[in-house]
C-alpha cells in the first residue's frame, strides 16, 4: 500500500529583499536558502501530520549558482520517503526572476529556464505523540 504524503510537493516563491544582500554584488548568503527550505518543510509537516515539525538535519546541500538580493525564488519540498515520525523532502530553491540593475535601477526579467541556484535532501520530525494519534 502506497502511503498517501509520498510526492506531496510544496511550494514557495520570495522575493530575496535587498536588505539581505550580505556580500559585494548583492549577493546572498547560503543560509537564506536554508532558512526558506525550513519554511516550506514546516508547510509539509502541517499538510502531512497537522503539526509544525521540527527538521533533523540536511544531507548533500549543494550551492550550484548565487542568489541576489532582487531575486524571486521559488523553493520548492517534495517528500521522498515516510518513516514512523520522520520524513525525507528533496528540497530545491530556483531564481524565477532576476534584477537587472545593468538596465535601470529597477529593471527585472522572468528567468526561462529558472536557475536552480540550491538543492538539498532534508529530514524532517514529527513529535511522536502526534503520530500515534493519527496512526
Amino acid at each position: 500500500m502506497t502511503d498517501a504524503r509520498l510526492g506531496l510537493t510544496v511550494t514557495h516563491r520570495r522575493y530575496v529583499p535587498y536588505s539581505h544582500a550580505h556580500y559585494a554584488g548583492n549577493l546572498v548568503d547560503g543560509a537564506y536558502a536554508l532558512g526558506l527550505f525550513g519554511d516550506v518543510a514546516t508547510e509539509v509537516c502541517i499538510r502531512t501530520d497537522g503539526d509544525e515539525g521540527l527538521f533533523a538535519g540536511y544531507a548533500d546541500v549543494r550551492f550550484h549558482a548565487p542568489v541576489h538580493a532582487g531575486d524571486v525564488v521559488e523553493v520548492t519540498a517534495r517528500v521522498s520517503r515516510v518513516g514512523t515520525r520522520s520524513r525525507t523532502l528533496e528540497l530545491s530553491c530556483a531564481v524565477v526572476c532576476r534584477g537587472r540593475p545593468d538596465r535601470s535601477a529597477s529593471a527585472a526579467e522572468v528567468l526561462d529556464p529558472p536557475i536552480v541556484a540550491v538543492t538539498a535532501t532534508g529530514t524532517v520530525v514529527v513529535p511522536a505523540a502526534r503520530v500515534s494519534r493519527e496512526e
